[in-house]
């Protein structure tokens, strides 16, 4: 039995914790906040509640099968999981509006013909053909296995990109993909949403980036009951009854380091805590960057995944009930100065005082650099509001209040303002997160900022491999 120091409780952290300890191991969870979850939180307020990090759950395997190999109690039993139907509705700038089904193509063709025109549905049905093919050379090394210790060859574009003839440049940015296989500038716009809900620049993202919304029209959209903190509840619930010990505001200062292993970690206070195993749910940019960073022509180069991107959400609290025909997500597409927004409407008595009132939760992705002051945000949010007015009726007049949660509250709460996007290929590697053995030995990293990258589902991928590989050790080849 090995003792076993996980530093962070986000979801990555207690996931590879619960698996760990399962394994036989003793474990204990040490966390510089008052609670557990990481980005997964949730403000509370005059019996209104939000969700502060994701809103949706995609491929929900991958917590049916922590909860599978870590209890009795599958996930099922421990939360309400509900497919999202339609999946999402989208407001384009010119007014247009379209449903999409969940995790339907033909619905998804048939809807994009009715809204945008004949021929709509097909030419986004051809793209997620190829966006597929991408898709099916990814999965397994982007998503199911360890890092590759050499990963040159995930650098390489994946997306097979419709030949254009000789004097066409190659294809190897998403915005590119969207000029020159969908044209319809409402259908790029709905690709663009997919990238900018992950964090991504378009204008920047590999054309690998179409995985994103294959995955989603593939695998589908799930709300969790009592919204997405109540998976970060029971996944917590499952380490303590798999006697996992948690710490909290206990922050972590340092790795302590003996014979070029890593052997433990000193607190805050100056505690030092003894470890066979030290695995780091923290953000790897905050806190390892002096050992992810080496010397590549003449200059220093981050080993790990590097993104200029955050995000603000913005939580309403709204006088009156629902409509009946409300959907759960709607998108209201970039127009003037008004950002894309996503706006988040679940109806679920329990993030609402009651029947005559509504929580609606607005996102949007922004650039963390350069800062802005607090009155730059209100400002933004003011925008973000006036593009919310378009999914919900009467917005102005139904708003009791709302709370603006900016970069800078993700930096206060996680170390870093940017929000790390799912592992891409392509770009020359400069999307792919750090991987989960770290050049030290001993030391492994875990959670939204280590491969396979950000997302609730991929932190719970990265759970699986760093437990694979403690306990499997080299012999280890990833999921089955």
């Amino acid at each position: 039995m090995a003792r076993i120091v996980v530093i962070g409780a986000g979801l990555g952290a207690m996931s590879t914790a619960a698996r760990l300890a399962v394994a036989g191991h003793r474990v204990t969870v040490y966390e510089r906040t008052a609670t557990y979850g990481g980005a997964v939180g949730r403000f509370a307020r005059e019996g209104f509640a939000f969700d502060t990090g994701p809103g949706l759950l995609h491929l929900p395997a991958v917590y049916r099968d922590l909860f599978v190999k870590t209890g009795k109690e599958p996930l099922e039993e421990c939360v309400a999981l509900t497919q999202v139907d339609p999946a999402s509705r989208h407001v384009f700038a010119d007014g247009t509006r379209v449903d999409l089904p969940n995790a339907s193509r033909a619905g998804t063709a048939a809807a994009l013909d009715a809204a945008l025109g004949a021929g709509a549905g097909e030419r986004w049905g051809d793209f997620l053909v190829r966006a597929r093919e991408a898709w099916d050379r990814t999965r397994r090394p982007l998503l199911e296995e360890p890092q590759p210790a050499d990963p040159a060859p995930l650098a390489r574009e994946p997306y097979p990109a419709l030949k254009a003839g000789l004097l066409r440049r190659p294809t190897t940015t998403l915005a590119q993909v969207g000029a020159r296989e969908l044209r319809d500038p409402r259908l790029v716009a709905l690709l663009d949403a997919y990238a900018w809900s992950y964090g991504f620049d378009p204008a920047t993202a590999p054309a690998a980036a179409v995985v994103l919304p294959y995955m989603e029209q593939t695998f589908g959209s799930w709300y969790v009951g009592g919204g997405l903190r109540a998976l970060a509840d029971a996944v917590y619930e499952r380490c303590r009854k798999r006697r996992v010990e948690f710490v909290f505001d206990a922050a972590v200062d340092e790795v302590l380091e003996k014979d070029g292993r890593a052997v433990g970690v000193r607190l805050a206070t100056g505690e030092t805590v003894e470890a066979d195993h030290v695995v780091s749910g923290a953000p790897v940019p905050a806190v390892h960057r002096d050992r992810l960073v080496g010397r590549e022509g003449g200059e220093d180069r981050p080993r790990h995944q590097v993104l200029g991107t955050g995000r603000v959400t913005v939580c309403l609290a709204l006088r009156g009930a629902r409509e009946p025909d409300a959907v759960h997500r709607t998108v209201v597409h970039a127009s003037g100065e008004r950002p894309t927004v996503t706006v988040l409407r679940p109806d679920d008595p329990a993030l609402r005082p009651d029947a005559d009132h509504e929580s609606v939760t607005v996102t949007a992705t922004v650039p963390t650099l350069p800062e802005r002051d607090g009155q730059a945000w209100e400002a933004f949010a003011d925008l973000m509001v006036e593009a919310a007015a378009q999914a919900v009726p009467g917005l102005r007049e139904r708003l009791l209040w709302r709370h603006v949660r900016t970069p800078e509250d993700v930096r206060r709460d996680t170390g870093v303002a940017e929000v790390p996007g799912p592992a891409l290929g392509g770009a020359g590697g400069r999307l792919l997160p750090a991987a989960n053995r770290s050049p030290l030995q001993g030391l492994w990293f875990a959670g939204g900022w280590s491969h396979p990258g950000g997302g609730l589902a991929h932190a719970g991928m990265s759970g699986a491999l760093v437990a694979g590989l403690i306990v499997e050790g080299a012999d280890f080849r990833g999921s089955q």
